[in-house]
């Protein structure tokens, strides 16, 4: 009877495993075919999006490990941690992957945003200002609609300031309210 009730729990823990919950971080499964949760990304599918819209090399990350937590929050992790892990953070979050378009973070943009070379759009010094104030702004782009890395040149060296939405010839600045800044 003890057997029973055993193999009952550990087909109860699989079948948690393959729910999405929202206080738990969940591993991202290497690739879809791996897949257990129904709409998780998979780090593949994470590293392919960097590399084709800001064509970050998947090799930045290749101490790094990605989970969810709730329904499309991705969160980076520099190390390893077993699964799931019921905690509050792990890392930083970097990407919003349940809508339409996948959203990189503020704060994964400002840590990565320097490897990025394509979806950037470098931003005078009144448009950095402005972007960072949380301004949106007419601006003129040759790139890709959508999501995009805005940048600035501090001494010298390019320096993403937070994610930009672009559409029809308008920067829309995404940085959060509580980060928002009059320079």
């Amino acid at each position: 009877m003890e057997d029973d009730t055993t193999d009952e729990r550990a087909d109860d823990a699989e079948r948690e495993l393959e729910q999405n919950v929202g206080q738990r971080f969940g591993r991202l499964p290497e690739t879809a075919a791996e897949r257990t949760v129904e709409g998780r990304a998979s780090r593949e599918e994470v590293l392919e999006f960097f590399a084709d819209r800001f064509a970050i090399p998947p090799a930045t990350f290749d101490d790094d490990t990605f989970w969810e937590k709730g329904a499309g929050k991705i969160w980076l992790y520099s190390g390893e941690a077993s699964t799931p892990v019921e905690i509050e953070a792990i890392g930083m979050t970097c990407l919003r992957t349940r809508q339409e378009h996948w959203k990189p973070t503020t704060d994964f943009v400002q840590r990565f945003g320097h490897h990025a070379s394509e979806c950037v759009i470098d931003l005078d010094r009144e448009q950095a200002r402005r972007f960072a104030a949380g301004e949106d702004q007419e601006l003129a782009w040759d790139g890709d609609w959508g999501y995009l890395i805005a940048a600035h040149t501090v001494a010298g060296e390019r320096e993403p300031l937070g994610v930009g939405l672009y559409v029809h010839g308008e920067l829309r600045s995404m940085v959060p309210k509580g980060r928002q800044r009059d320079l």
